[in-house]
């Protein structure tokens, strides 16, 4: 064929190369929210039921979340206000799930498991995916969290909702959008209504912005939030100023060396550099939620005891941030790989023990379902009931069977009728003589309790000092339980004769 006759070539278009592009930060994103969901939820169905017991405080919510929606609101009106938001919560949790201790503390699970990858996502955008997924498995490891995260009380959901509030600070700073920080303030509020101590994050906050020297506007947008917080906030702070002897109790910090380590540690963490540059610094942000919500509660005590550490549970997320971004920068240096990994068996190893020690009824303050077992045990039918003081009548208050054969002698209406939490008590006088109509009195006092200058209190106590002997005495977790009787009754282990109660005081087991 001659070259003139062959077809005409076909001009085929060549795409251009492909430009090298990074790898997308879809998959490392569901990394550093995942990871640390999945590892404090796993920490906090590990022993959730804490062998079927129940502390106190957590007795006041199971008791709360039965009543009626009424009921809850106007008890808070003479009492706890603080938490009625909490309360309605799991009342609700409550109808949908049933009264079991699941129900109690699967709604603290879920919260530290919501906060924990928040954790990870603001370790992420402040430095980099693998600081961010080491600080979301970080936090669900602290002693403290693990703690709150099986509590049937709202600390976990404040944690929670400051986690995500702050995450909202800081993807405000550069896009200044109004409903970012409206879903800011939004998130701050309802952490506030459910523990009023949450405020002290706002302050956080704002020093954070201080520092990093974020633009005027910015500024402006957090102080009107802020402010919104505030105002939604003070209704709430009066109306519970009038409340304040339930926190009568604090006579000084408690559990005041579990945050004095964890900032010290902090502050040491905080001076590791970051590779990553940001409007707001990690450090910027970390330090100051970590350190300044419990100092000023220090300083606030100065004035009046108020630091429990609790309160500020919310602190630890500071705590994994600084960890995170250590750990990251340890891995970066890669000068000691052997090492590294020693160190962090170490520390996993010395956690085994608390992490333990905390599933456990010991680890609380008290075991009221001990309490009102000692109670069912050492009573019998028609026996008269005594609460030495009246308001420890809620130690046995988780289960009305404990007490449901005994007479409750000194109480003149019961906690749900009156909207309290304890029920109101006779006059003095009259609890006396209700005492003397029986011969036999189970009594009820909490460990550690003083004694109360209460006219009925001192009625109760001088009589059984006057007319009762002191039978035997059980000794629980949070409380004695002693069992009084009239006259020289046997004692259970010697018997009549003169080694018998009414010389030797009784028995103790």
């Amino acid at each position: 064929m001659p070259v003139d006759e062959r077809a005409p070539a076909v001009l085929r278009t060549v795409p251009p190369p492909v430009p090298a592009h990074r790898r997308s930060p879809g998959p490392a994103r569901a990394v550093v929210v995942l990871a640390p969901l999945a590892l404090t939820l796993v920490l906090g169905l590990w022993g959730i039921r804490r062998e079927d017991t129940m502390w106190g405080d957590e007795s006041v919510t199971h008791q709360l979340a039965h009543r009626d929606l009424s009921q809850i609101w106007l008890t808070a009106r003479h009492v706890d206000l603080v938490h009625a938001l909490y309360y309605t919560v799991m009342h609700g949790m409550y109808g949908l799930f049933g009264g079991g201790l699941l129900t109690l503390r699967m709604p603290s699970v879920l919260a530290m498991s919501v906060a924990a990858s928040g954790i990870g996502l603001l370790g992420l955008r402040l430095a980099g995916p693998r600081a961010g997924l080491l600080a979301g498995l970080v936090f669900p490891l602290l002693p403290q969290v693990q703690k709150y995260a099986q509590e049937g009380r709202s600390y976990a959901m404040v944690c929670a909702l400051v986690t995500w509030a702050t995450y909202a600070l800081v993807a405000g700073v550069p896009h200044r959008a109004r409903r970012r920080w409206a879903v800011y303030g939004a998130t701050m509020l309802l952490a506030c209504l459910l523990h009023e101590f949450a405020v002290l994050a706002l302050v956080a906050h704002g020093v954070t912005l201080a520092v990093s020297r974020v633009p005027r506007p910015v500024l402006r947008a957090w102080g009107a939030a802020a402010a919104c917080v505030v105002a939604g906030l003070l209704p709430l702070a009066v109306r519970s100023a009038g409340q304040s002897e339930q926190v009568s109790w604090i006579e000084g910090p408690v559990r005041l060396h579990y945050f004095l380590v964890v900032a010290v540690l902090g502050l040491v963490c905080a001076r590791v550099p970051l590779e990553v540059r940001r409007p707001v610094r990690l450090s910027a942000l970390a330090v100051p939620i970590l350190v300044l919500p419990g100092l000023l509660l220090l300083l606030a005590s100065l004035v009046k005891p108020l630091f429990v550490d609790r309160y500020v549970v919310y602190s630890n997320i500071g705590a994994a941030l600084l960890l995170g971004a250590l750990l990251d920068h340890l891995h970066r240096r890669r000068r000691s790989p052997l090492l590294t990994w020693t160190a962090a068996v170490a520390v996993l190893a010395a956690l085994v023990p608390p992490s333990m020690s905390l599933r456990t009824p010991q680890s609380r303050s008290d075991d009221v379902t001990a309490i009102g077992a000692t109670v069912r045990e050492e009573g019998r039918p028609g026996d008269g009931l005594l609460y030495l003081s009246g308001r420890h009548r809620i130690l046995t208050g988780a289960d009305p069977e404990d007490t449901r054969s005994l007479t409750d002698l000194a109480l003149a209406q019961d906690p749900v009728s009156s909207h309290t939490l304890a029920g109101i008590e006779l006059p003095a006088r009259e609890i006396a003589a209700r005492m003397l109509e029986f011969d036999r009195i189970v009594a009820v006092r909490a460990a550690g309790a003083h004694p109360s200058a209460d006219p009925r209190e001192e009625a109760k106590t001088s009589t059984l000092r006057r007319h009762f002997h002191e039978y035997g005495t059980t000794r629980v977790n949070g409380a004695r339980v002693t069992v009084y009787v009239r006259g020289r009754a046997p004692s259970p282990k010697t018997g009549t004769g003169p080694d018998g109660p009414g010389t030797s005081g009784g028995t103790t087991r």
